[in-house]
């Protein structure tokens, strides 16, 4: 019996867009702030008493999180929200379980 060699799921440039991922993702906080921005937009200041950390710490991570596009920023009044790019969102899930699928459903049969 010759057994297949299976094809890697993962390009060399989809690797470079997983690895940014999961630099993004690499800081607890920022993996906070995105699962609080999916239930609601929320300004910096809300943002800061929820996670129990400083306005300039939430806005550094609101920066890096601004400059991968998982989050976009509203200007309501004399306010800035963040939400959560949904379109994003989407893609960075994709690409994650394109990575960390595994054929063992599929061999069940």
């Amino acid at each position: 019996m010759i057994l297949k060699q299976k094809e890697p799921a993962v390009t060399d440039s989809d690797s470079g867009k997983l690895a940014r991922i999961f630099r993004v993702l690499s800081a607890d906080t920022r993996v906070r702030l995105i699962d609080l921005l999916k239930c609601r937009s929320l300004c910096v200041n809300a943002l800061a008493r929820v996670l129990k950390i400083t306005p300039a710490a939430v806005s550094q991570h609101l920066r890096v999180l601004r400059d991968a596009g998982i989050v976009a920023a509203d200007k309501q009044g004399y306010f800035v929200h963040y939400r959560v790019n949904e379109a994003t969102l989407a893609d960075w899930n994709a690409a994650v379980r394109c990575l960390l699928e595994t054929d063992e459903g599929s061999e069940r049969g």
